[in-house]
């Protein structure tokens, strides 16, 4: 792999000449008034263009200006011909294809598979702005319009459908984006680092295919070229007492294994840090191809438990192929637990998977950025404003962000229904306390309509700013899917102060009134460092803070990588007493996650009761949604649990599928909704739980049905023995609390 170089260490392209356009050109009109007959570079975005460095095309735009580079932007094209893929002409090096923010199927449809009416991305949050699958539909028509352009896609959408992955919408196993986009290339991750390189060497004349060394990257191949280690994984171990098993998760030294099986170098070596006995060590090989694709220089060998890998840059690892995939859920599952342990940049190995004749193949994640280049990208000269093109008309993504600031990327948490670690890393990548200073005072000074308040200081987590941990060789070393869970590792430096230290400084800035704190604060962390909670509490909350806890039950908890409750008591104690501490009434809003893998309706039963104990009813719920390549789609799509080893008869998981037990998983959230009460008393008399219906306070839901809700007709008279509770508003969407009663109570 070609080492990480720093992002603006480049010489710059000749076209830096024309200068920093006001905005990156909508039409040809503002390409004349620049001065361009061409451009460099061509974006093409599922999101309405906001120039502001929470929108994807904005920063990868800048940066490229950055580097001297003319970029244009067409925005939410018409896909049904090729004329606005046309708008800007042909770009001199690549088009750049991607989704926008979100996932095109997450935006236009909800967890149920029904089409949302609104889209927060588009000027008026007008929906039917995007295709299905917008990076296949947007790439075949810039094909259609230059088929001779260099084709890179990218973003979220791209990132997390790389290889063979399970698509909830189709209930079925689609092949890597990749091949469906006919891209020459695909970006990973926050793609900074490798746009920047594909732009400078497409510049000097590499071939587009010629690029196959760049980490975050993943393209086509005919087969593994000579000299490289090829680790076979398109198994899963089977029963039998012949051998110890093996481990397809971890892998031999090519130094110290041979294609003919011979025994490994020396007895007793320490290897990955632990001694292993030489009669534990069983290696074996393969002589015979894999999938028939590798080429006649390359080794095949199978996978090994602790020993070493020096030459993991020259080792790519073959997982099960997509026809393999589709057709076995459990090698999908065992495909899934390759990727993921396969995501720490420090040990990461290059994987294969073959699709039909070719091979799709993805080197390592990107390299952490660091804080400079972090800062220099921030600090690039955007607008924080929609493009002038869109007049008066509201983009609701932006109203909402466009007070925020991001001090951070990444997240180590490694819950399984997120897609943050496989999108940005766990590795947390920081800006210093000086440029978010900075941009803050650029917030206050220009951005129309500001008032004093920013919005959120904050990232994919509220407080992982500069955690990590405490060792970079035990970083770089370690496999675990997440630093916090079942606990948090000792390793793990949850030191506050640097927070402390900025929002105390953020806050002391002239003309700020008040800093909230939007992005979820991770409260496993947060009891680590009480005086973070306390500053927290007490300057940095608007009456009302959001966490999410998800469940209750160990059952989904476990399948989710989520702490226990007992942790989220233990920040509510702390959130409790220093709101009193400071006079303040303010209330904790848990979110919660229905019919997550692992979640049984007894589960959520407890929940409902919970939720009943603790006076929250919850107006809206969030359903599970399998997003492509999660580790709980994983899940949801084998039955079986990826978070440890897979074989046919490993750990089964309890999958709450079927629109109907949905619905009663939501009903169970919506436990005080009198429309939920005839199928949770059908549910509980199922359940041998009908000492829970009834008028009581141990009670959940009455026996009687109030007129016109439920099946009941409007007007008919029911047997009504009481009302239902009054609710007052709390303010934040989607929750209300009794009337009358504190949720600190």
């Amino acid at each position: 792999m070609t080492p990480a170089r720093e992002l603006f260490s480049y010489r710059k392209y000749w076209a830096s000449r024309f200068g920093t356009a006001p905005f990156l050109p909508m039409t040809r009109e503002e390409m004349d008034a620049l001065g361009w007959d061409s451009c460099d570079v061509i974006v093409v975005t599922g999101d309405a263009y906001v120039d502001h460095p929470s929108f994807g095309m904005a920063i990868i735009g800048r940066v490229l200006e950055a580097q001297g580079f003319r970029v244009g932007i067409i925005a939410q094209p018409d896909w049904r011909s090729t004329a606005d893929f046309e708008r800007l002409g042909k770009p001199n090096l690549f088009f750049g294809v991607t989704g926008g923010n979100m996932d095109s199927m997450v935006n236009r449809y909800t967890s149920d598979r029904r089409i949302r009416s609104d889209d927060a991305y588009t000027p008026n949050a007008e929906g039917g702005k995007r295709p299905d699958r917008s990076v296949i539909v947007y790439a075949q028509r810039v094909r259609e319009a230059f088929g001779d352009v260099p084709l890179v896609v990218g973003g979220i959408e791209a990132s997390l459908r790389r290889i063979a992955h399970f698509d909830y919408w189709s209930e079925k196993v689609r092949r890597s984006i990749l091949l469906d986009a006919k891209a020459d290339l695909l970006v990973y991750g926050n793609g900074e680092r490798q746009i920047i390189e594909i732009a400078h060497r497409l510049a000097k004349g590499e071939s587009i295919d010629s690029i196959t060394d760049l980490r975050g990257t993943a393209f086509a191949r005919s087969s593994t070229p000579d000299g490289w280690t090829e680790i076979d994984s398109t198994s899963i171990d089977q029963p039998g007492k012949l051998n110890p098993p093996i481990d397809p998760y971890a892998m031999s030294s090519p130094q110290a294994m041979t294609v003919e099986g011979s025994q490994l170098a020396v007895d007793g070596k320490k290897e990955d840090g632990l001694i292993v006995p030489a009669a534990n060590r069983q290696p074996s090989t393969v002589n015979a191809p894999a999938c028939g694709s590798q080429a006649a220089g390359a080794k095949v060998v199978r996978f090994y438990r602790h020993v070493p890998s020096s030459d993991r840059s020259q080792s790519v690892i073959r997982m099960p192929s997509f026809d393999e995939v589709r057709g076995d859920a459990i090698l999908y599952a065992h495909a899934s637990r390759i990727l993921h342990l396969e995501s720490n940049p420090g040990n990461a190995r290059s994987l294969v998977q073959r699709h039909g004749d070719v091979d799709v193949w993805l080197n390592p994640p990107p390299l952490p950025l660091s804080t400079k280049e972090m800062d220099a990208i921030y600090e690039l000269p955007y607008r924080r404003v929609p493009h002038p093109f869109y007049g008066k008309a509201k983009i609701p993504a932006y109203e909402m962000i466009r007070f925020s600031i991001a001090i951070q990327r990444g997240c180590f948490g490694g819950c399984t229904f997120c897609s943050i670690t496989e999108h940005e890393g766990r590795v947390i990548q920081n800006r210093s306390e000086n440029s978010i200073i900075k941009e803050i005072e650029t917030v206050r000074d220009t951005v129309p309509g500001f008032t004093g308040v920013i919005s959120d200081l904050g990232g994919p987590t509220a407080n992982m700013y500069r955690l990590a941990c405490k060792s970079r060789e035990i970083e770089s070393a370690c496999r675990r899917p997440s630093c916090v869970f079942p606990g948090i590792c000792p390793n793990l430096n949850t030191d506050h102060t640097p927070l402390i230290k900025l929002y105390r400084r953020a806050r002391t800035l002239p003309g700020i009134k008040k800093i909230l704190i939007g992005s979820g604060v991770r409260y496993d962390l947060a009891v680590e460092s009480p005086e973070y909670v306390k500053e927290l509490v007490q300057h940095h909350v608007g009456g009302y803070l959001k966490i999410a806890p998800e469940a209750i039950g160990e059952g989904p908890l476990s399948k989710m990588m989520k702490p226990g409750v007992g942790t989220y008591y233990k920040f509510k104690e702390l959130f409790d007493k220093y709101s009193k501490e400071a006079g303040k009434e303010q209330y904790l809003i848990p979110y919660f996650i229905a019919a997550h893998p692992g979640t049984t309706d007894e589960d959520m039963l407890e929940l409902a009761l919970w939720l009943k104990r603790n006076g929250f009813r919850a107006d809206q719920v969030q359903a599970f949604l399998p997003s492509p390549m999660a580790t709980a789609t994983a899940m949801w799509h084998s039955g079986k649990n990826p978070l440890r080893k897979i074989s046919r008869t490993s750990e089964a998981v309890h999958i709450p599928k079927g629109l109907k037990v949905r619905r009663l998983h939501k009903a169970f959230l919506r436990w005080h909704d009198a429309n939920n009460w005839p199928m949770l008393r059908d549910a509980l008399r199922r359940m041998g739980r009908a000492d829970l219906i009834g008028s009581g306070k141990q009670h959940l839901i009455p026996a009687w049905q109030p007129a016109g809700t439920g099946n009941t007709p409007e007007g008919r008279r029911t047997p009504v023995k009481g009302t239902p509770m009054r609710t007052q508003h709390t303010g934040l969407k989607g929750v209300s609390i009794p009337k009358g009663k504190s949720l600190r109570k």
